[in-house]
């Protein structure tokens, strides 16, 4: 077979070299498809960001107006609701579990005490000791409050905090008598900043005791009312700590 001529050997190159320019102009064509595709990525990411970011902040007004309404029933409290939120954030935090800060958590801890809304003030307010049927009334605070927040689906995990919170590691707290595990790792996180609060906060009927003496009470029912790993790790965290908390929480 003879050997491709000149002008053959000229043709086969040129072909090569069209072939080569539409490789290359559909190679161009297709990155800038992809740089267009991940464009409108970008922008339908920034954009359901946003719309998320902003649907927490309304969730937030509306879970911070529900707390007011609570709190302002009751003089004496104070901004309850906010420091024992950022005392359980830091237990929460201090234990290493995964987002303590996360709305859906703080709702619940901010709501804690949303049931007793339905406690009438003669009993809420009562200076003397309760009657059997009061008491019965005043301690299904939990029950009602998560009732209230049964049908709203991003105060799912909240409302567990809320109905728990009473409970007991030893299994003698309220409304369900759980025990130890059964109860919700957030509510057991709660209840010991909600008693070290209560303990260290002026109250009508004593005066707030020093945070060493409310530590060494919280102490002192480790493995009774309270879950001991919260307890140590409510013990790790430095009085400094707790008292920025409530000094900015007023």
């Amino acid at each position: 077979m003879d050997p491709p001529s000149l002008t053959e050997l000229t043709a086969e190159n040129d072909r090569l070299r069209r072939r080569l320019a539409a490789a290359e102009r559909e190679a161009a064509g297709s990155a800038r498809q992809l740089e267009r595709y991940a464009t409108d990525l970008r922008e339908t990411f920034k954009s359901e960001r946003d719309r998320a970011q902003q649907l927490t902040r309304s969730y937030m007004a509306t879970v911070r107006a529900l707390s007011n309404a609570v709190e302002a029933r009751d003089a004496y409290t104070g901004k309850h609701a906010e420091r024992v939120t950022r005392f359980a954030i830091e237990i929460a935090r201090e234990l290493g579990l995964p987002a303590p800060d996360a709305p859906e958590v703080e709702f619940g801890f901010l709501l804690h005490d949303i049931g007793k809304l339905a406690i009438p003030d003669s009993i809420l307010f009562k200076p003397g000791p309760l009657t059997t049927e009061e008491r019965a009334l005043m301690s299904s605070h939990p029950i009602v409050g998560a009732e209230i927040m049964r049908d709203i689906e991003f105060l799912a995990e909240a409302s567990k905090v809320v109905r728990s919170h009473h409970e007991r590691w030893d299994g003698n707290g309220y409304p369900d008598r759980l025990a130890r595990e059964e109860i919700p790792l957030h509510a057991r996180v709660f209840a010991v900043a909600d008693v070290f609060d209560a303990l260290t906060t002026n109250r009508p009927y004593r005066i707030a005791l020093s945070f060493e003496q409310a530590r060494a009470m919280i102490a002192e029912q480790s493995g009774s009312h309270f879950d001991p790993r919260v307890v140590d790790a409510f013990g790790r965290i430095d009085d400094a700590v707790l008292e920025r908390i409530a000094a900015e929480a007023g």
